[in-house]
C-alpha cells in the first residue's frame, strides 16, 4: 500500500511536442513528463525575474539546471546556479528560487507531487519516517 493509491502510472513514452505545458503564473510554465506513485519527472520553464516562492513539502527533490541562471535558496543558504548544476532538497526544508536569466529546471520528486495532478497535497509532517 502506497501513499498515492489513486495515482495511476503514466504511459511509457511522453513526447515533448505531444505534452501540454501548464501556465502556473508569474512567468513559470510546467510540463509533467511522467510519474507513478513513487516518482515524478517535471520540466519547469522560467522567464527572467520569475520567482519560485519559498515553500516546503514532504517530497524529496533533485533538480538539474538545464539552462538559465537561478538564485536558489535552500534552508538558510543561497547559491547562484547555472546550466549543468543541480541541487537536492530534503523533505520539509524551505526552498525557492529567483530566475536571473531565462531557463529550464528538470525536477524529480519522490513520491510524486499529487498537487501537480490536481489532488490535494497530503499533510505528512513526519514523512518519510525512519
Amino acid at each position: 500500500m502506497s501513499l498515492h493509491d489513486s495515482l495511476k502510472p503514466t504511459k511509457e513514452y511522453w513526447i515533448d511536442t505531444e505534452t501540454e505545458w501548464e501556465d502556473v503564473g508569474g512567468g513559470i510554465n510546467r510540463q509533467v513528463m511522467g510519474y507513478d506513485d513513487k516518482i515524478m519527472l517535471v520540466k519547469a520553464k522560467f522567464e527572467t525575474g520569475a520567482i519560485g516562492q519559498l515553500h516546503k513539502h514532504y517530497h524529496s527533490q533533485v533538480t538539474y539546471v538545464d539552462s538559465g541562471e537561478f538564485e536558489m535558496s535552500i534552508g538558510d543558504e543561497k547559491r547562484m546556479l547555472k546550466a549543468g548544476d543541480s541541487f537536492y532538497i530534503p523533505p520539509h526544508v524551505m526552498h525557492g528560487c529567483v530566475c536571473k536569466s531565462p531557463g529550464m529546471l528538470i525536477d524529480v520528486f519522490s513520491p510524486a507531487r499529487e498537487d501537480f495532478l490536481g489532488h490535494e497535497q497530503l499533510d505528512l509532517e513526519k514523512w518519510p519516517t525512519k
